[in-house]
């Protein structure tokens, strides 16, 4: 079978020239004397003309039969502009069936009626979806484009082991047993952070890799156990060449892959400033519905709720849902209220601005002069809604608050959810309170460089140290993390003690790479992109199983291999396992 053209790539140009075409049958069309077969492989579909000679064999042909088509390329007398190959059809002189198909269970086009658990199932029928080839090949161009330009920056891509040791850096690790080594355990990767870091020591200065990650954790519409990163660490760069480095990759990708012109630089927020404005450290700036501080309307208040919260240095912080009085009715309050309380909120308060008054459950608290104040500050007029939470810690108020606004923006500024808002968001705190485990945990990982100003208070007071952590956002999206690192063996030591770790157990989990730290480590910093929600948010997918080839559905599961399964008594006694359920 020798091919002369990829279907879709005929043009008029082509026109009386012999070809031979393979592919899938999309569609087949009986007109008696002629019968007319849509031929489709990845590039597109050609118009494929039978005459009664060939009557023996387009008889048998289904939808889904594999064929090879000889035959002359002609101007079509009716053109289709709805294809690229429009223009022309195929007039066959031999067809050969190379295989035969059953009738599939799902449709085989850009819209199919299949549920999502049909299409998993049955996801290499999926995956001839013209619309699914296209996701997957434009998430190749962007794999693509990114290599492309790191290799043009003199990046050397390097491997890292999947099976390393298990070490805490903010999930669950899946663990592998060793048959060789009875009761102990490789994990996984979350990512390969300590590795790229030691090549960092190594002296290869710039390295990059396109890394599979794994994570065990609850699964939702942007997250799967396993997933792809695209790993950067540089040396001898501080966090201003670093971000505009990264710069420069995203407008090279999206110029290649969308044709879309970038401009530079990429706008930055402070951590502080986008809690406190968006109510999100990954904002989506394209709507607004923005926060507001409305402590100081409460100077004197006798109102129970916020006065024991400002007793304690609290906050109120306060949401304008600029002219949806009349759109939201009280069952869409009471589901706010059910949404701040799952962001840790104790409640939520709110009231109407009509008719020139304020009215509701929280203006009927209020002094006049409170409310006075709070219709300046949040700048209300006729049709406004305020929402407010009151709390003694500041990320919560305004967190609680930023859901809320996100369902807004959702709901009732769809028009304005277009475009690339791509924005960085620094200055993050290096750490944040555990309230479960009362202790201080990494805000971004352990091997975050805090501000030089800033380590004066890791005794004193942590939640005051801000570090060199930054975050892209894209449209609401993080699209990925990174940092400057701690290159100083005392202070890395420091942060593990101030997270919880005794001497042993920084020995036990992190004592190999505190060694390198012995031997010349340079200052260095890096960042890593998640490939599949970037590939989601280019290809306007609604969830990330979009664009893997083979995802698992949101239990873990996937559908077509029936992974994860029971194994045999034989392979857990060879590692040495016994499962109890």
């Amino acid at each position: 079978m020798e091919r002369t053209y990829y279907n879709g790539l005929l043009r008029e140009s082509n026109v009386n020239e012999n070809v031979t075409l393979l592919g899938w049958v999309a569609k087949k069309r009986n007109f008696g004397s002629l019968v007319f077969i849509d031929l489709r492989d990845r590039t597109g579909i050609t118009q494929i003309v039978c005459k009664e000679d060939l009557s023996e064999v387009t008889s048998k042909i289904r939808n889904e039969y594999v064929l090879e088509v000889k035959g002359v390329v002609k101007v079509r007398e009716q053109k289709n502009p709805n294809l690229p190959t429009g223009d022309i059809e195929v007039i066959a002189s031999e067809v050969k069936i190379i295989n035969t198909a059953d009738t599939t269970p799902i449709i085989i086009a850009d819209q199919t009626d299949a549920l999502e658990d049909t299409r998993l199932k049955y996801r290499y029928l999926d995956l001839r979806r013209p619309i699914m080839q296209q996701k997957i090949i434009e998430r190749h161009n962007i794999v693509k484009a990114m290599r492309n330009f790191l290799d043009d920056e003199g990046f050397i891509e390097i491997e890292t082991p999947l099976l390393g040791k298990t070490t805490p850096e903010g999930a669950r690790d899946y663990l592998v047993p060793s048959r060789v080594n009875p009761g102990k355990f490789y994990a996984l990767p979350q990512s390969p952070q300590l590795y790229k870091q030691l090549l960092m020591i190594s002296g290869f200065e710039k390295y990059y890799q396109v890394a599979r990650c794994f994570r065990d954790e609850d699964l939702r519409s942007d997250r799967q156990p396993d997933f792809t990163q695209l790993d950067i660490e540089m040396s001898f760069m501080d966090e201003k060449q670093i971000t505009d480095l990264m710069e420069r990759l995203f407008q090279t990708m999206f110029k290649k892959v969308k044709g879309y012109e970038l401009k530079l630089p990429i706008r930055r927020i402070g951590f502080k400033e986008a809690l406190a404005t968006y109510g999100s450290d990954k904002p989506d700036t394209r709507f607004g519905y923005e926060l507001c501080d409305i402590t100081s309307a409460f100077k004197e208040t006798e109102f129970a709720i916020v006065k024991s919260v400002l007793e304690q240095n609290g906050t109120v912080r306060a949401l304008n849902a600029k002219n949806l009085s009349s759109s939201l009715s009280r069952k869409d309050i009471d589901s706010y209220t059910l949404l701040a309380k799952k962001y840790h909120a104790k409640g939520l308060m709110w009231m109407r601005y009509v008719n020139d008054n304020f009215e509701g459950p929280m203006a009927k608290n209020l002094k006049t002069e409170e409310l006075a104040a709070i219709k300046e500050i949040a700048n209300a007029e006729n049709n406004d809604l305020i929402f407010a939470v009151s709390d003694i810690s500041f990320e919560t108020a305004c967190n609680s608050l930023g859901a809320i606004r996100s369902s807004l923006g959702k709901r009732f500024a769809a028009d304005k959810l277009v475009g690339f808002d791509l924005l960085w968001v620094t200055d993050f705190p290096m750490f944040e309170w555990n309230y479960d485990d009362l202790r201080y945990e990494p805000s971004h990982h352990p091997f975050t460089r805090p501000y030089e100003e800033d380590i004066k208070y890791l005794d004193s007071d942590p939640g005051r140290v801000r570090s060199h952590h930054y975050d892209l956002v894209l449209n609401g999206y993080e699209l990925g993390s990174g940092s400057l690192r701690i290159y100083d063996e005392a202070l890395q030591k420091k942060i593990f003690e101030i997270c919880g770790l005794s001497e042993e157990q920084i020995r036990n989990k992190f004592g190999f790479f505190i060694d390198a730290f012995h031997y010349g480590t340079p200052p260095h910093g890096g960042v890593a992109f998640g490939i599949d929600r970037i590939a989601m948010i280019l290809t306007n997918s609604e969830s990330i199983r979009d664009v893997i080839a083979f995802p698992k559905n949101a239990s873990g599961v996937c559908p077509m291999s029936e992974a994860p399964t029971f194994v045999d008594e034989k392979q857990l006694s060879d590692l040495h396992l016994e499962v109890k359920l």
